[in-house]
């Protein structure tokens, strides 16, 4: 099969292309590291990092970039990728030549599209089927030598799930899932409909898929409302991921005729476009076998000591709202470099795997993250706590939802709470997906406290006063599981 696929002819580009009028009216202004974003508190830049994967040296860049240019922090996304805040409005060059020479951008063409999440643990801790990160070194290199593939919006996103189905809950527009005898699953967006191929065709076959994505949404000129946030950071986004695509403060639209951003805004919904994947698939020879896998519920991994192989382990940390200052990132680049196998492993929890840590200096490194201020296990207060960006970096916001959030944290959540994210305003930014508590500021200063399951509430929500002690009390009745 790869050399069929291999030989096989790339659909044709019924789409927009970058640069031409149909690409401009998408609207698709999803920030990223040569596109930054227009904020309240100044420019912000989106670095995707395919996997989540840093060398120990660029993610001090990152950080010596943060502080120099920008507000000395760094941001996770929803999509283990970067955001540096309170950028300077003439930095963009000197920022674009950085991320160069630091490797962060292969191809400037395809800079906002290299979106891929993978098994943070993969390969670490033998729980999974198979290390994807032979896939997410192949895929990455794939949609970077595609000219088609330069034309997947900013919010397309790929997954490598090892098989324990921790990404593969996270409704990826394709999904590979590596399965326990060797061969992969291929899902479309949330179907439950998968199909069956080779794992060594995997990248070739998700990267064939993308390519008939761009091809029926060309060709059916969808259009209606964007996608959202997809990946505003929890301790901000870019106002939402595109919030810069309209005018200013206003959500994002697609002009009318305008092709779909990703397989949910397809007018027929990802069941055609699977069909069409296997009906390609098929067509190039390979043995592929379609098939039904329900979408697992997914979770992040556990935090602190993760036992590995042979006398390593790795250390699985949280970020408080998804953000670092200078001495934690500092913190984690240092010990990857001095005690670990000098990379940093970015989440789509916003957290940080930093793998290789001899034994028997696990227990003392992990000690020493938790007194600068990381999350290092599942009784912190911070556990499961998100927020958007909140007042001041958002114009949209109608409170401070980060200074409330922290406010408002319990002593400890139960070890089943649910997560909670708070926003500022009725977009979300970066909430989480499945079952969880939705804190939503309102204009009378207070906010509506109510669960979320499966996109819908599951009864009125309760307005609460901005008082502190309430908003904890009413937080902490929310995340009880019901039974």
């Amino acid at each position: 099969m790869v050399g069929m696929l291999a030989a096989m002819p790339p659909p044709a580009p019924r789409f927009a292309q970058p640069g031409d009028a149909r690409f401009r009216a998408r609207g698709d202004a999803c920030p990223g590291a040569l596109r930054l974003h227009r904020a309240d508190d100044g420019a912000l830049a989106r670095v995707r990092v395919p996997g989540g994967v840093l060398t120990w040296e660029q993610a001090d860049g990152l950080r010596e970039l943060a502080g120099r240019l920008g507000d000395g922090e760094l941001y996770l996304t929803s999509r283990g990728n970067v955001q540096l805040r309170g950028l300077g409005a003439e930095c963009g060059s000197e920022l674009a030549s950085r991320m160069y020479e630091m490797g962060l951008l292969p191809s400037g063409r395809h800079e906002r599209v290299r979106n891929v999440v993978a098994s943070p643990l993969s390969g670490l801790d033998g729980l999974g089927a198979r290390d994807v990160r032979p896939w997410l070194t192949a895929l990455d290199a794939l949609v970077c030598a595609s000219e088609e593939a330069a034309g997947l919006s900013g919010r397309f996103l790929f997954a490598l799930d090892d098989g324990r189905g921790d990404v593969d809950a996270l409704g990826a527009d394709v999904t590979l899932r590596a399965r326990g005898d060797g061969d992969a699953e291929l899902r479309i967006g949330a179907l439950e409909s998968v199909v069956r191929i080779p794992a060594a065709d995997a990248p070739r076959a998700a990267l064939l898929a993308a390519m008939v994505f761009l091809e029926t949404a060309g060709s059916s000129g969808a259009a209606g409302a964007a996608s959202g946030a997809a990946e505003a950071s929890g301790a901000g986004g870019a106002s939402g991921a595109g919030a810069a695509s309209g005018p200013a403060g206003s959500s994002p639209r697609r002009a009318s005729g305008a092709g779909a951003w990703r397989v949910a805004d397809l007018p027929g919904g990802a069941v055609p476009l699977f069909d069409e994947v296997v009906r390609r698939l098929r067509a190039a020879g390979p043995p592929v076998a379609p098939g039904t896998v329900p979408v697992p519920g997914g979770a992040p991994p556990a935090l602190g000591v993760v036992a590995g192989p042979g006398d390593t382990d790795a250390l699985s940390v949280g970020l408080p709202l998804g953000r670092a200052d200078a001495v934690r990132w500092r913190a984690l680049t240092d010990l990857a470099r001095d005690h670990g196998a000098g990379e940093l492993r970015l989440t789509p929890w916003r957290g940080v795997v930093v793998p290789g840590v001899r034994r028997d200096r696990a227990p003392g490194a992990l000690d020493a993250l938790e007194a600068v201020g990381l999350v290092t296990g599942d009784r912190s207060p911070w556990t499961g706590v998100g927020a958007c960006a909140g007042r001041p970096g958002c114009a949209k916001s109608l409170a401070d939802v980060q200074g409330d959030a922290a406010a408002a944290l319990p002593v400890a959540p139960r070890a089943d709470a649910l997560p909670v994210h708070w926003s500022g305003c009725e977009r979300r930014c970066g909430h989480p997906r499945g079952e969880w508590v939705d804190v939503v500021a309102g204009p009378d200063g207070g906010y509506r406290v109510s669960v979320v399951r499966d996109g819908g509430r599951t009864g009125e929500p309760e307005h609460v006063t901005g008082d502190p002690a309430a908003l904890a009390t009413a937080v902490a009745t929310a995340r009880t599981p019901r039974t």
